[in-house]
């Protein structure tokens, strides 16, 4: 199978494996918290992308008017941060994991291998 193939079915299988893992943490410590954390995932979200993404939004247009696509390689952790915010607000348990895990600057260089910010 060809990368779009696994990206699509990734993609379609995702509100099936959040809704089950929503269901796993309900009945581990009840809704009501269950539905705090994701929202307070959801505002930690919007909170990174207010902060973080409107000026590395704003180096990317620079770097891509400049044609500097070395810039845009150097600032691969503002990328990283810009995914974790947009990754936050997807609500569910495991989006905010991965984000956890793109914000976090060893397991962050751990698993993507990205240079330190």
């Amino acid at each position: 199978m060809n990368v779009a193939k696994w990206v699509i079915l990734a993609v379609l299988a995702l509100p099936t494996l959040e809704f089950a893992a929503f269901v796993a943490v309900v009945a581990t410590i009840g809704f009501g918290w269950a539905l705090s954390l994701i929202l307070a995932g959801s505002l930690c979200g919007a909170l990174i992308l207010r902060h973080a993404g409107s000026g590395h939004v704003t180096r990317i247009r620079v770097a891509m008017d400049e044609g500097s696509f070395a810039a845009l390689q150097t600032d691969a952790g503002g990328s990283f941060i810009l995914l974790a915010g947009i990754l936050l607000l997807i609500r569910g348990f495991i989006t905010d994991i991965v984000a956890l895990v793109l914000l976090v600057g060893s397991l962050r260089r751990a698993f993507v291998g990205a240079a330190p910010r």
